[in-house]
């Protein structure tokens, strides 16, 4: 299936296509809200300014695809790949990302408030300045993030995986931080 067809059968009340195979295509700026795309193999596709509110995205293989200002807000992403994919200043809020794979991607300024990230792999990831304000973290692996200037006040993050991640001015207001796991070389100010 092309981009095309796709999006004639969206227009048309379709909004089922489990598995379909869209690599490196151009969806940028466009509305698929509430489109099932589960399974599908977006790698390497460019869905700037996409609104793809309330999508089901699970199992999806979006690795290094383009969400930049994606509107991603409480979409199912479970399982998803979207290893060093562009989240850059993406909309996440409320989606449901557990045991999703999110290593190196860049997800700088995206909001990530009360988003579920419970067991989600974050390893390297690029999160500085995001919002991740009462998000589900537990189990996450944060290992080598870079969370300068992120927001995680009330934020869950029972036995999360910091080791060597970045914490330069992160606000961690009101969080319980007693069960992270955190090395000793963990960077934790300016000094």
């Amino acid at each position: 299936m092309d981009v095309n067809e796709l999006i004639k059968h969206y227009k048309a009340g379709n909004r089922d296509f489990l598995q379909v195979s869209l690599q490196r295509a151009h969806l940028s700026e466009i509305c698929l809200a509430k489109i099932n795309l589960s399974r599908a193999n977006l790698t390497g596709a460019t869905l700037s300014a996409a609104n793809l509110r309330g999508s089901i995205l699970t199992e999806a293989l979006l690795a290094e695809a383009t969400l930049w200002r994606a509107d991603l807000t409480e979409a199912f992403m479970i399982w998803a790949n979207l290893h060093k994919a562009n989240l850059i200043r993406a909309n996440l809020c409320k989606a449901d990302l557990h045991q999703a794979v999110l290593t190196k991607a860049d997800l700088r300024l995206a909001d990530l408030s009360f988003a579920d990230l419970s067991n989600a792999n974050l390893e390297g990831a690029d999160l500085r300045y995001a919002n991740l304000s009462g998000a589900n973290l537990a189990g996450a692996n944060l290992s080598k993030a870079n969370l300068t200037g992120a927001k995680l006040s009330q934020a869950d993050l029972y036995n999360v995986n910091l080791t060597k991640a970045i914490l330069l001015r992160t606000d961690l207001c009101h969080t319980d931080i007693s069960s992270m796991t955190v090395s000793s070389d963990l960077l934790l100010s300016d000094r």
